[in-house]
């Protein structure tokens, strides 16, 4: 574990995660800082502590649970500003913490209150709790996001053949998807994503367009709206790296991701705020044989304590799932694997 600096409060969270996508989470009792807000559960790391012992030791300790099965995640840093009660009186010190999320998938036991807090399984996307402790606010779009990214292949497929195939994968459980096909005309490209969208809606999938699909030259990418994909029948946009780097602000009111190959292009789609990357490629991959693969170790160190869900690309297999969560990925990302 790195050095803890005196002036961070270093905490280990665990998402504690249902087979169905529901979250635990806690509201903090009467006594304690920040109390009636919800949050994750966890706590802070003691010293000589990994992230990852603290919070076994904290869910067991706060829910009575014995983790199993955990995978790194997110690290995120939060400021948080000096809070008074309604007499003026301090309540809470302002404080930076640095929060370190693994996802928990299995564990012994069933979650109970254990410091009187009240717990709730809770869907991420639609919230009947409130309010969020706020350094956990941002987790909750994560969340939204599944583990599963699938890129099309029309160009290879054929129409028919690639429909069929989507059908299949959305009836497996496919909810997202990036469209990038370069080689159709406008006109052409709005017809797919209609039909795209069309077949998707019942299944409510995700659709993310890729911004090499858009004639990049001719818009402001960094001025774009939600309107701007409303209309396109899309979720939201991913960027190629090379409009990533030329990105001045996150487009506003939709979800964004953009493609990474290097830690410039990782701290660039996180000093935006988007919502996701792909860092690629993992493995040797057919769309770009002359690119050296990262390989897991590397992959894994170039998103230590980084603050954005991270998809990992090339040569991407479904049991490859296990292997990217295990080096701190979100989900993996296919283009041919998954059809």
């Amino acid at each position: 574990m790195n050095a803890v600096k005196p002036d961070v409060t270093h905490a280990a969270v665990g998402v504690i995660l249902r087979e169905n996508g529901l979250v635990l989470l806690g509201e903090r009792p009467i006594g304690k800082a920040w109390a009636g807000y919800w949050e994750f559960p966890g706590g802070k790391i003691e010293a000589g502590e990994t992230p990852e012992n603290a919070l076994k030791r904290e869910l067991h300790e706060e829910l009575g649970i014995t983790v199993t099965t955990l995978y790194p995640w997110l690290t995120r840093s939060f400021d948080y500003a000096a809070k008074y009660d309604t007499e003026g009186q301090l309540e809470a010190p302002a404080k930076t913490v640095k929060l370190h999320f693994f996802i928990v998938t299995e564990w012994q036991g069933e979650p109970l209150g254990m410091e009187k807090q009240v717990l709730s399984w809770q869907n991420p996307e639609k919230l009947t709790v409130t309010p969020m402790l706020p350094a956990n606010t941002p987790i909750l779009t994560a969340l939204s996001l599944p583990a599963i990214y699938a890129i099309t292949n029309l160009s290879e497929l054929g129409e028919d053949l690639f429909f069929k195939r989507l059908k299949i994968a959305l009836d497996n459980g496919l909810m997202m998807i990036q469209v990038r096909e370069k080689q159709l005309s406008n006109d052409d490209l709005q017809l797919f994503v209609e039909r795209l969208a069309e077949v998707s809606a019942p299944y409510e999938a995700k659709i993310f367009l890729n911004s090499s699909s858009l004639d990049e030259s001719e818009l402001d990418l960094s001025h774009l709206d939600i309107n701007f994909t409303q209309a396109l029948h899309v979720t939201g946009l991913h960027f190629t790296a090379q409009a990533l780097m030329q990105l001045s602000q996150k487009p506003i009111g939709m979800l964004c991701g953009a493609s990474c190959h290097n830690h410039q292009e990782l701290a660039q789609a996180e000093a935006l705020g988007l919502d996701y990357v792909l860092l690629s490629p993992v493995q040797a991959t057919l769309s770009h044989t002359d690119a050296a693969p990262l390989g897991w170790d590397n992959f894994r160190d170039l998103i230590a304590d980084y603050s954005l869900p991270v998809y990992a690309l090339g040569g991407m297999q479904a049991p490859d799932i296990h292997t990217a969560r295990l080096h701190g990925a979100h989900g993996i990302a296919m283009q041919r694997g998954i059809w």
